[in-house]
């Protein structure tokens, strides 16, 4: 459709002008549990591209058969099988981290994110335009997980990926990586954000 932004528009925008996270305020039920470690939050991130990726691609293909009425049906039961296929490989290959994410990664069937894509643009244009989509707004969700899961992992255990980057002597801030943690980090980078997008406003 000609009114609909382009492949390569909807990837740019996902990263950082719609960010799910910071701009969209969307799926931050995972952002605010799983970003106590980046590896968590990475696993998570990875377990998103790929049922995002799947589910926008399947529902472009389909595209044309979707009816108005089952529409949020289709999308639920797509996402539900790829949202299975990476719990089950998780639980086979990566059995600690599977049980440390918990409940997260089932839930990514109801993530917004990905519901509000198959919507918005899945099922409105084409597959490369629809993958394209979804990784941006993979990219952009990834980012969004990292920059939270870096302060809180460094400031609450002194480690980063597991590798202590600040000296012995640093004493652990433990409330980073605590629910209260997750909030107050949160907070202040999406304030600075939006400062960041006031001043540009500002200035142009």
């Amino acid at each position: 459709m000609a009114d609909q932004p382009t492949a390569f528009e909807r990837f740019t925008q996902g990263i950082l002008p719609e960010n799910p996270v910071y701009r969209q305020l969307l799926g931050l039920c995972p952002v605010l549990a799983v970003t106590n470690s980046m590896q968590g939050a990475m696993t998570m991130a990875g377990a998103v591209l790929f049922v995002l990726l799947c589910a926008n691609v399947i529902i472009s293909l389909i595209r044309d058969l979707l009816k108005p009425h089952l529409r949020i049906v289709i999308f639920t039961l797509t996402i539900a099988t790829f949202v299975t296929i990476v719990d089950r490989f998780l639980a086979a290959y990566m059995y600690q981290m599977s049980k440390n994410l918990g409940p997260y990664i089932p839930l990514i069937i109801v993530n917004c994110i990905i519901i509000c894509r198959c919507e918005v643009c899945a099922s409105k244009q084409s597959v490369f335009t629809a993958a394209s989509d979804a990784i941006g707004q993979s990219l952009g969700f990834a980012l969004a997980l990292a920059s939270i899961a870096s302060v809180r992992e460094i400031l609450g255990t002194g480690m980063f990926f597991g590798f202590r980057v600040l000296p012995e002597m640093w004493p652990d801030w433990v409330i980073m990586v605590l629910p209260p943690g997750a909030f107050l980090t949160f907070g202040l980078l999406l304030g600075a954000v939006n400062w960041v997008v006031a001043m540009k406003k500002a200035k142009g």
